[in-house]
């Protein structure tokens, strides 16, 4: 009985993990991320990995990047800017960068 409850912790606990994960790569769709950024690949802007990359280790990382997600940013990726998406809230900024950030 012990063994049966452990495995479907385990499969509960993997399935909400990946809906959460799928949650946000829906997020960024819906926010329109997507159309410039790619989790894996440099589109028109670096690659999710590539930010999660960079910044690793940044204390200060989710608010520096939520604040450009908000308010855009330039120079740090390239001379193509990033504009300013008032569509993304904080609260949204920070939810996509923390994903952002925890793509490896």
């Amino acid at each position: 009985m012990k063994k049966t409850a452990l495995t479907l912790a385990l499969s509960l606990a993997a399935l909400f993990g990946s809906q959460s994960a799928l949650a946000d790569l829906k997020q960024a769709t819906e926010k329109n991320c997507i159309a410039c950024h790619a989790v894996d690949k440099k589109v028109l802007g670096p690659a999710f990995k590539d930010v999660a990359a960079k910044y690793a280790g940044q204390k200060d990382a989710v608010a520096k990047l939520s604040a450009k997600v908000m308010k855009g940013g330039s120079g740090v990726w390239g001379p193509v800017p990033m504009p300013a998406n008032a569509q993304v809230n904080e609260v949204e900024a920070k939810a996509l960068v923390t994903w952002i950030l925890s793509q490896k």
